[in-house]
């Protein structure tokens, strides 16, 4: 018996407490900060720095999986705040790491188990509250809090690097991450069983809406669409090309424009993130995931061609906010499309397939740029290769479509 509807203020609390926690889990993009003091104070090298990012973004990546399962079968509170634990000790053990092998076990492994755990139980809940149409808007306002982040993590985490320490930061981080989002975990809930929310009517939508009546497809039968290996190379391509600059977009800064100030260029990069993955979310509603996704990644690319000639704090800033704005459409337009494509039963283990790309990104694009200004002495040419990964993507998702039989997916 379909139980009474709930009201449509519980699906915005949980909204709410879902983007909370993505807003503590963006203490991962604090590291250009971080790692340019591990560079500046313990004289590691770009590539030493580089490195527990690069773990953290790949355990991050594979514990989304399991997380995932286990989201869907036990609901996201439980998961969730078994995250924030994990999380909150991946920090503040970081302060024990004297070395970058220790710290990749600490921030990277620990740390990144933690953020799998999180992330995978904050999108699904908050979407089933609503219907269709608003998919696009709820997944880009959820995912929003990630990017945000940044806006006070940076300072936050540039005061505390002059205030005291390295280690007694990291604890600092650990400690309040922990404490928080065990308590917005709390919130956290799905629907009842035979919930069904009202579809609303929104102007302007585009005709792809009739996804919300695909059948809810499971990750084996996911695995036999073209299109999961689509948009999971396409994930591959664009977060590389945007982890590359987020990783070393501090050192850049003092670099390229013999600026001192890189947590500016972190905030803006983002503040546009936040805007981009919201944006992209109302927008994409309207004229289609793919569209939307051509639209970014094409702009993305003229923005990586360019960014060798960001060469003043003005035009850094402007070159950052633009790769936030474009690089954070990917966090609302992947999940959205998953959903799209595979129904929301089982979008916990489905979105954590598609998100392994994140980990290969994450591996890719900070030592790209890494490694390139260790051997040739700048990011040029690093800029150059995203720029093409880019340019590759557009072109996969101009041939990316919605599976046209909702019953049997595309061989």
């Amino acid at each position: 018996m379909t139980q009474r509807m709930p009201t449509a203020t519980r699906g915005w609390i949980v909204t709410v407490a879902a983007l909370s926690i993505n807003l503590i889990l963006g203490a991962l993009y604090a590291w250009g900060v971080i790692g340019k003091a591990l560079v500046v104070q313990w004289q590691w090298t770009k590539t030493q720095a580089a490195l527990p990012f690069t773990i953290s973004t790949v355990s991050f990546a594979l514990m989304m999986i399991f997380a995932g399962r286990w989201q869907d079968k036990i609901g996201p509170r439980v998961v969730a705040t078994f995250g924030g634990v994990m999380f909150g000790l991946g920090l503040f053990t970081s302060a024990y790491a004297t070395s970058p092998f220790l710290m990749m076990m600490t921030f990277g492994v620990v740390g990144g188990i933690g953020l799998g755990l999180c992330y995978s139980a904050t999108t699904p809940p908050a979407i089933k509250w609503f219907p269709a149409a608003r998919k696009g808007l709820i997944t880009g306002i959820v995912v929003s809090g990630v990017g945000l982040a940044a806006v006070y993590v940076s300072p936050l985490t540039q005061f505390l690097l002059g205030a005291t320490d390295i280690p007694r930061t990291f604890m600092i981080l650990g400690l309040g991450a922990t404490v928080l989002i065990c308590l917005f975990a709390r919130i956290l809930t799905n629907p009842p069983a035979g919930y069904a929310p009202v579809a609303s009517a929104t102007p302007g939508t585009s005709p792809h809406k009739p996804t919300a009546a695909r059948r809810d497809l499971d990750w084996h039968e996911m695995l036999r669409s073209r299109q999961f290996y689509l948009l999971w190379l396409m994930f591959v391509l664009t977060a590389s090309a945007g982890l590359m600059i987020i990783a070393h977009v501090a050192i850049i800064a003092k670099e390229q424009a013999r600026w001192e100030w890189g947590f500016v260029p972190v905030a803006m990069l983002a503040i546009f993130n936040t805007i981009g993955r919201v944006a992209s979310g109302f927008l994409s509603d309207r004229i289609g995931r793919t569209q939307t996704m051509v639209l970014a990644f094409t702009l993305q690319a003229v923005n990586m061609f360019a960014f060798v000639h960001y060469t003043t704090p003005a035009l850094l800033v402007f070159g950052s906010a633009f790769t936030g704005l474009c690089y954070g459409t990917i966090y609302t337009l992947m999940p959205a499309a998953t959903a799209d494509f595979y129904g929301v039963r089982n979008l916990g283990v489905n979105y954590g397939l598609v998100f392994t790309a994140f980990g290969v990104a994450g591996v890719l694009g900070p030592l790209l740029g890494g490694r390139i200004r260790d051997v040739a002495g700048s990011y040029s040419m690093s800029y150059t290769i995203s720029a093409c990964m880019l340019l590759l993507a557009a072109v996969l998702a101009f041939a990316t479509s919605a599976p046209k039989d909702a019953q049997t997916p595309m061989g």
